[in-house]
């Protein structure tokens, strides 16, 4: 696996990055009550207080318990408590109930990150060159990882506050006031032929988004940018979740059994619609981009749309041409998705940063990927089946994870991750 630190062995540089992203997670926190941080609102979402236990878990299981001979764990229930999905690690708390641990306390629970937090920082001071060459890797998945949960920590916390009938505002949203109008939506041609795809670069990136390889793209057009509210409502307005014409059969099955109207987390109020995010209960901007929807939603408009969704592969050739800029969660301050500035010439906009993009791809390997060894080699491996891929990084997602290789992975149903989507069409 690349590492962020190549160049010999900075040991200040990697305590900071493991000081700032064990940080970063306690700012997410900080606004929250000891009830905030235990609702757990479906088993998809964990609570506050189980991600915060988690990361401090990883590192705990794959590096000091296993490269610190002197360490000794905090408790030893908390192997069980905390495991995610390991089963190399061994048994583990179900993850349906995770909201039902009231104990450990949320104070037992900072006192568990600051016992990783010291035994971390003195074994990267203290280890020899040799061990702490060794381990890199698994240093920078740790600090991935918690990034990873740092997203997590977010939207499943507006998912579980969106129960509370008191709409609570919990963050204080860096980007209010952005209210531009959306520029017209604009296809970029892209003439296909044979394309790099996946990452082989000096930093960090996921096993799963290598080994680089080649495949054949035919022509294909892009949306200049992701579908909006206004365009959603028009889909509504037209009928679009009544009748089952341009939905997949799943798709289907599910707006019948969930009894789904719009995106979630939006309500309608008169003729507004209105929608609740961390940062509380707003009027919903028209020019801002649709999310929190599903890939069945997606799908379905881009047909009524007389378009259709652009594969993981489409989406990374294209993404290619333009730089990683956009508006991430940095500073433990998440962000919400804003208008895209005016389009020059027939760049693409708002590719990272604001939305995660549903492509048409099942997440499946690429060729000649290889599971890592141990229990680590189960971190996305396994879960490459019955999921699609997302592409670009949301507002909620830190910074470091925008880059043009990131493949993110939820089954097709998920509305609660800062989820829209891009059109794309075939050039006959």
């Amino acid at each position: 696996m690349p590492l962020d630190f190549p160049a010999g062995i900075d040991r200040a540089t990697i305590v900071e990055r493991f000081r700032r992203v064990r940080t970063d997670s306690e700012a997410l926190s900080a606004p929250l009550s000891p009830e905030d941080c235990l609702l757990q609102s479906m088993e998809a979402a964990s609570p506050v207080k189980w991600n915060l236990a988690h990361t401090s878990w990883f590192f705990e299981t794959f590096i000091l318990t296993s490269h610190a001979p002197d360490y000794e764990p905090f408790h030893p229930d908390f192997c069980y408590l905390f495991n995610s999905y390991y089963n190399g690690v061994g048994d583990r708390h179900p993850r349906d109930i995770r909201g039902l641990v009231s104990r450990p306390s949320l104070e037992r629970v900072y006192a568990y990150r600051k016992h990783v937090n010291e035994a971390m920082t003195a074994f990267i001071e203290k280890a020899d060159e040799k061990t702490l060459a060794a381990i890199l890797p698994l240093l920078n998945l740790g600090f991935a990882h918690e990034e990873q949960h740092q997203e997590l920590l977010v939207t499943d916390l507006q998912h579980a506050m969106s129960f509370n009938p008191t709409k609570p505002v919990v963050y204080e949203d860096a980007g209010a006031g952005e209210r531009n109008a959306a520029p017209e939506m604009r296809w970029r041609r892209m003439e296909g032929g044979l394309c790099d795809i996946g990452w082989d670069g000096d930093g960090f990136a996921f096993d799963n988004e290598g080994p680089r390889h080649k495949i054949y793209l035919h022509p294909f057009e892009l949306a200049n940018r992701p579908v909006t509210n206004a365009e959603f409502i028009a889909f509504i307005e037209d009928g679009g979740y009544e009748t089952p014409d341009h939905w997949l059969s799943d798709g289907w099955d599910a707006v019948q059994a969930e009894g789904w109207k719009a995106p979630l987390y939006w309500c309608k109020d008169g003729e507004r619609w209105r929608q609740y995010s961390l940062f509380g209960e707003r009027e919903i901007d028209p020019h801002a981009p649709v999310c929190h929807v599903s890939h069945f939603e997606a799908a379905a408009y881009a047909s009524w749309a007389g378009a259709r969704l652009p594969t993981e592969v489409e989406w990374e050739a294209a993404a290619s041409l333009f730089p990683t800029e956009g508006r991430f969660m940095k500073e433990g301050a998440p962000r919400a998705p804003a208008p895209a500035p005016e389009p020059q010439g027939d760049e693409l906009l708002q590719l990272f940063g604001d939305v995660w993009e549903w492509t048409a791809s099942a997440y499946l390997p690429y060729p000649g990927f290889a599971v890592a060894d141990g229990a680590v080699g189960e971190y996305n491996g396994k879960f490459m089946s019955g999921q699609m891929v997302l592409r670009g990084g949301s507002c909620a997602s830190p910074e470091r994870h925008l880059r043009v290789s990131y493949r993110n992975f939820f089954p097709p149903d998920s509305r609660w991750q800062f989820s829209g989507f891009r059109l794309a069409r075939d050039i006959n």
